[in-house]
Parts: structure tokens; sequence; C-alpha cells
């Protein structure tokens, strides 16, 4: 059954009929309530909604940006991932606004957002100077700045990065009933220095041993090939066989609910997914803890529109974990390792076969996209 659109429509109608109408950053205007959750049982299907067609390769292509804590657009451009490209042209252009104020050489000549789109695509120079969002998501997830004391020379301090990422995956495997199992992306003494300061800002995981009865129907759903010849429950007591689910929550401050929240949910639904492989644990429970929840003023029809429509069933999501390999850069059959998932995540090869070939869709029935403006 899928209550995910349900909930979904739910929380579109509340805040149209409850919500209080606002001004905001961008000069659209939105009507937003504070306060809103949803939660979803990843075993009644991946949570993509049905009542508009989703941007799926974006969704992963996005997510895998952020795993491989990458910060600049060219990845996204080259991926044909445009999500960011407003953010990014807005940075642009408030460096050519600063440099027109300084350069002692008359004005600087400005791209147009489709010229400065195709350079970020075409040169490398460009794209390392321009394309960057600054410490955003995969900044904080993958590479945390510390400063640790340096020992040698007293009162200085070194600067060294934390992992949050790797550092979860190792607490998961090592202490999986921490009440630590966090990462987050809202670091204060850095929020000055991005593009954008991140909606969503921080996740955490829980995860609870799974009852014999759970373990019985998971081997019934997911039968190993290694182990057709082994009784139902010989096969629940099986080494391979997964011993504990894991559920994922996800905190977000600033909630575009027709453009932004969709993305997030799938988003977020993947990569408790990738977690859960990486592990060895069953997806259970993913839950999104809301703050200001608004839907734009230039979005309303395309929300009542979207409130007549009927759900369809929720699609199923194959991940093929052949590509956690030993040997990255290579589409290929491999052992399941983090190590190698993760160094892999940099390799520009390695991601295009996670995305075209390893993360499938299936069953996935939608109606047709509803085009809103995207407001930056």
């Amino acid at each position: 059954m899928n209550n995910l659109d349900k909930q979904y429509k739910q929380l579109l109608s509340d805040v149209m009929e409850f919500g209080t109408d606002k001004s905001d950053r961008t000069g659209t205007g939105t009507r937003s309530i504070f306060g809103y959750t949803i939660r979803h049982n990843m075993k009644d299907g991946f949570p993509l909604l049905t009542t508009k067609k989703m941007y799926w390769k974006g969704i992963v292509t996005e997510l895998l940006w952020f795993l491989r804590g990458d910060t600049n657009i060219k990845f996204l451009v080259d991926h044909g991932c445009h999500i960011w490209d407003g953010d990014a042209y807005k940075a642009y252009d408030k460096w050519n606004d600063h440099a027109n104020k300084v350069s002692p050489f008359g004005p600087v000549p400005k791209l147009s957002k489709e010229d400065y789109i195709k350079a970020i695509e075409l040169d490398e120079g460009f794209a390392d100077k321009f394309g960057k969002l600054g410490p955003i998501y995969g900044k904080q997830w993958r590479s945390w700045t510390k400063y640790e004391q340096n020992t040698k020379v007293s009162g200085t301090y070194d600067e060294a990065v934390v992992d949050q990422f790797a550092n979860l995956i190792n607490d998961l495997k090592t202490n999986p009933d921490s009440r630590r199992l966090m990462v987050t992306a809202w670091n204060p003494g850095e929020l000055d220095q991005m593009t954008l300061p991140p909606c969503h800002y921080g996740f955490q995981v829980y995860t609870r041993e799974l009852s014999f009865e759970e373990k019985l129907q998971w081997v019934m759903r997911y039968t190993d090939v290694d182990m057709e010849n082994l009784a139902i429950t010989e096969r629940a007591a099986h080494p391979s066989t997964p011993t504990r689910a894991i559920s994922l929550m996800w905190n977000q401050r600033s909630v575009d609910s027709f453009l932004g929240l969709p993305f997030n949910i799938a988003s977020y639904g993947l990569l408790l997914r990738i977690i859960a492989e990486l592990v060895n644990m069953v997806p259970d429970q993913l839950i999104g803890s809301l703050g200001d929840v608004h839907i734009y003023s230039n979005h309303f029809d395309q929300v009542n529109e979207l409130l007549t429509r009927e759900p369809y069933p929720l699609p199923d999501l194959n991940i093929n974990t052949e590509w956690w390999q030993t040997e990255i850069g290579e589409c290929g059959e491999g052992p399941l390792d983090t190590d190698a998932f993760l160094k892999g995540l940099q390799d520009r090869s390695f991601i295009g076969c996670l995305m075209e070939e390893d993360i499938q869709l299936g069953n996935y029935k939608s109606h047709p996209a509803i085009k809103a403006p995207l407001s930056n």
C-alpha cells in the first residue's frame, strides 16, 4: 500500500489550508507551517512519489556527488544534472559584480547562464574557479575541518579532517547500538562560505536486532544463490543473513514542499539503502523531521493539480552489490568492500557504472511530471 504519496498529499493540503503567508529570501513568497514528520516503512516499497514523475537520475547523481565529498558542479553538469546550476550561477554573478567594481581595466564581461554552464562543461580551469559552491554537504560529510594542537610546536594547531560518513559506517559495524550514529552538514564556522547553507542539515541512523521471524521473512524474500539448497531455518541462521534492521531520520530546516521534498525523500531513501548494503542490515524506517515546511506562491496551481491525482503502487529498487569491488574503476564482480566503495566514488568510470547499471528502479509507474519554477 502506498502511504507515502498519501502522507505527501496530506502535507500539501495542510500547508495550503493552515499555512501562513510569508516573505522569503528569494522574493517569491511562500505559505508555510512549522514542524512536520513523514515516516515510511521501507518494506512497503522504495519512497519515490508516483503522483508526479520524478527525476530519478538527478536524485542518484546528486547523492553520489555528496558521497564523493564533491562541492563543484562540474561533476553534476558532466552527468546531465542541473539542479545546482542556479545557485552556482548566482555565485558567479556576485563575483562578476565585485570584479566590475574593482577592475582597473573597465567592465569585466559576464557570461549568460547558458554560456556559463557550457564553460563549466568544457573548460576545466573555468570550472575549477567558478564551479565551486563552497563547503556544502559533500565537504562536511567527508572532510569536516578540525584543528588539533601541534605537540611539537607549542601554541600552534594543525588542520585535520573528519570523514563523518566513513566513521558512521565503521561505528555501525563496531557499535551498532550507539546513540551517536550521526552525520551533520551544519557547520556554523563555515556557513558564510557556502553558496547556500544546508536545508537538510543532518541525519541520524538507528539499528535494532531482527527477530527470528523477521530473518525468516527476509530469507524467503531475498534468497542468496549460495543458500538455495539450505532449509529456510538454516538460511535464517546463516552468517551472511542480516541480523539487524536500520532506520534513518534526516532533519531539514527549510522544505520546498513541491520541488525539493520529493527529491529529499527519495535521496535519503537511497542513502538508507546504500548504508544498509554496506553494513549488511535490513532497511527499516525512513523518517523526515521537517522545520519550515512551505509551498512557494508560484507553485499553488501545480499543488492543486497534484492533489487531484490518485497514487500508484511504489516502485522497487535493486542495487547490484557487485560494484563493491577491490579493483576500482571497472564494472565487474568483487567482494563487498566498504573501503573500495568509498575510494571508488572518486573514479568517474566507477560512478558511471554505478549510476547507469547498478542502481535500478523496477515497476515505477507514475503520473506525468508537473513543471514548476525553481526559486534560487
